[in-house]
């Protein structure tokens, strides 16, 4: 009787009877996620969506989204943009000359292959790719990654292994193409920052020692290891040559004081561009004049443009399957560097100059052009981030500045190349040296350790592991730990206790904020992760936690344990169906011991879950809440009605009490709040019958 008439009362009634004429409060009514108003358009299915978006595009749109060089061409300003382009174009191509040649002598390759994979690639991505600063070409770490996988298959000095290298080009540009197709450039995401870090500071090291044999005078071990390249240095010291190192650290000051003053200084920014180019023509003219015999050169370089090829040697093509999955890896670290990292390139770069990136795309472009450029005798080819922070500088706005570098490349090849014979060798390590020595970050290796022990690790794990076992090695070990980092945070995600901040309706952690409210009673916790079969067994060890070590608390009655469990659901973005069944079995555990748990602020993904999954139902409607607050307001109304009403309705409910006067003092209260709780797990249907419950709390309890 008593118990039907509190669930019938007017919300106003309610109120009142809660407060004793103090403010009211009116909690929101939760929508059912079916609800009208509330459907949304991340419910379609994608490729529902997909279709709407292609069906929306017209001619223009599928010809940008095909060639992306039609969105700029469309928009281009010749005035403005052309001048700019021309500069940025001559200032990388005369840049690109000697690096290429250096890189190309880093893979194991003669020079031409390098001028080849800056020719061809550079048009290609030109009319393909989507960003518009890109330097596409051959790279430094690319290039000791060729080497030292081919040079365990074949003898670099065979004709095989040129072709293997260009049809690791070819293998190379499949896999990016099909990686943009399925759109899996998402999974660069996984590769924390400081791994990338490690893996390039140890990378430039070897890349740096590697070449210190044209310093030397004598021949070093090939090897991406660090420790064979110190034995074989050492081994080799009787046979130390100094003219060659006297010219080669000459070279590299003369590279390192230009590169300096062109990045402290925008009047001569031009330096940094130049200062290949500037080793390059000194060190011929020494040659020429003065033929030093202990001074090496690069020797006769074939004239002309390269001629259209098949890719040979298929016969090894499952053996380098994985260095043609290591290298795409490669290529989205550096995609990654040069777009995230480099100096305002990128996202931030293209945002600034008015066009948007995607990274699917990218790889696309990427890809495509080292297909091309397999049939025109390139090795593989990637975005160059010190080539593309020069390009920026320079003010190229378009892609039309990789098209001029192509056609300085292309000129270099046609008339250029009777000069390159007397190019010293030590020169050309003098310019890879000089450039990898911007990969060398030991400064984020200090910062990581001030702020983040976890992430030096990483950092250190995965240089140390690329400088001991190899760059294959060292990729793989630093992607495995940033992964097992990314499921452990998954799998033992953050939980909060809340507490109401004094003065308003706002819940933080209680740690941060030591002074906001608890109630006794009430344990209100946020979830600050999906949550899914991987971290549900935490979720769960952690709320028993919660309700066995009783969170101190400063507000309410005194009732000696936890009654009401809230669920603070807004940052949970997915629930699957292991956690709906481990929610059902904590439901049922909580009910045996009388514990109500509510839920507050589901998305109307995880609403629905739950709504479909039977977990609302078996709950109670009533006890799912907008907001927080809200729940906390319900759950002290029934702590508030448990000292009169409800207290009696428990005494009426249950012919054991009748004799409780007789009872001792403990037992007594156990029996008091054993039967409140009782009566209010068989009563909250009826208290929120109409899902419009709007509580009053007391002046003081707000």
């Amino acid at each position: 009787m008593e118990r039907s008439s509190y669930a019938s009362r007017s919300s106003s009634e309610l109120a009142a009877a809660a407060s004793g004429g103090g403010r009211t409060l009116r909690v929101i009514p939760m929508r059912h996620p079916l609800g009208s108003g509330s459907t949304s358009s991340s419910s379609s299915p994608w490729w529902r969506a997909a279709v709407g978006r292609a069906r929306a595009m017209g001619p223009l749109e599928w010809a940008e989204a095909a060639l992306p060089c039609v969105a700029w061409t469309r928009k281009y300003r010749w005035k403005e943009d052309l001048q700019a382009d021309l500069a940025a174009g001559i200032t990388v191509g005369v840049m690109l000359v000697p690096q290429a040649m250096s890189y190309a002598k880093l893979s194991g390759l003669h020079p031409i292959y390098g001028l080849y994979t800056g020719f061809v690639p550079l048009f290609v991505y030109a009319i393909f790719g989507s960003s518009r600063q890109l330097a596409v070409g051959p790279v430094a770490l690319v290039s000791l990654l060729v080497s030292n996988v081919l040079g365990g298959i074949v003898n670099p000095s065979s004709e095989l292994y040129t072709e293997l290298a260009i049809l690791l080009a070819l293998m190379v540009g499949i896999l990016e193409c099909l990686m943009g197709l399925l759109r899996l450039g998402w999974l660069i995401r996984f590769i924390s920052h400081s791994v990338i870090s490690g893996f390039t500071t140890a990378s430039a090291i070897v890349i740096g020692l590697s070449q210190i044999k044209y310093f030397l005078g004598y021949n070093v071990t090939r090897s991406s290891k660090i420790i064979p390249l110190i034995e074989s240095i050492i081994a080799g010291a009787d046979e130390f040559s100094w003219p060659p190192f006297v010219m080669g650290s000459t070279f590299l000051a003369i590279l390192l004081i230009m590169k300096n003053r062109g990045k402290s200084n925008k009047r001569l920014r031009f330096l940094r561009a130049s200062g290949p180019l500037t080793a390059v023509v000194l060190g011929t003219i020494f040659v020429k004049i003065f033929h030093p015999p202990a001074i090496s050169v690069v020797g006769e370089i074939p004239q002309g443009l390269p001629k259209f090829s098949i890719p040979q040697g298929f016969e090894h093509l499952m053996s380098l399957v994985p260095t043609a999955a290591l290298i795409t890896g490669v290529a989205i670290l550096y995609f990654t560097i040069s777009f995230q990292e480099s100096v305002g390139i990128a996202k931030a770069l293209a945002a600034k100059n008015g066009y948007e990136l995607d990274s699917n795309k990218e790889l696309f472009g990427l890809g495509i052009a080292n297909i091309c450029g397999s049939f025109f005798s390139s090795y593989p080819a990637t975005g160059s981030f010190s080539r593309s922070a020069v390009n920026h500088e320079s003010g190229a706005k378009t892609g039309l500045s990789g098209i001029i570098m192509g056609i300085i490349i292309g000129s270099a090849l046609l008339f250029m190349t009777p000069l390159f014979t007397d190019i010293p060798q030590c020169a050309l390590a003098a310019i890879v040296i000089s450039a990898v020595t911007g990969l060398v970050d030991y400064e984020e290796a200090i910062f990581l350790w001030s702020i983040d022990k976890k992430d030096f690790f990483l950092w250190a794990i995965t240089f140390i592991t690329t400088l001991v076992f190899g760059i294959e090695i060292g990729v793989l070990v630093g992607v495995a730990f940033s992964l097992a980092f990314v499921i452990h945070e998954s799998a033992n995600p953050h939980i909060a206790v809340l507490g109401r901040l004094p003065g308003t309706t706002v819940y933080r952690n209680t740690l941060q904020y030591p002074e906001a409210y608890t109630y006794n009673g009430i344990v209100v916790v946020r979830i600050d992760a999906p949550i899914y079969f991987a971290n549900i067994s935490y979720i769960k060890d952690r709320l028993r936690e919660y309700e066995l070590n009783l969170p101190s608390s400063n507000k309410g009655l005194d009732v000696g344990r936890v009654y009401f469990v809230i669920l603070e659901m807004s940052p949970v973005t997915y629930i699957d169906s292991s956690a709906v069944q481990a929610l059902k079995d904590l439901h049922q555990e909580y009910k045996a011991r009388h514990i109500q748990i509510a839920i507050a602020n589901p998305n109307q993904q995880v609403h629905l879950l739950l709504s479909r999954s039977g977990i609302i139902d078996l709950i109670g409607a009533g006890w799912c809440f907008v907001r927080v607050h809200d729940a906390v307001h319900v759950c002290l109304q029934h702590v508030q009605n448990s000292s009169s009403n409800a207290l009696k309705l428990a005494v009426q409910a249950s012919g054991e009490l009748s004799d409780s006067v007789s009872t001792p003092k403990p037992e007594k209260q156990h029996r008091k709040y054993y039967g409140f709780f009782k009566n209010l797990w068989k009563a909250r249907d009826y208290a929120h019958a109409d899902g419009e419950v709007q509580p009053l709390l007391r002046q003081n309890l707000v």
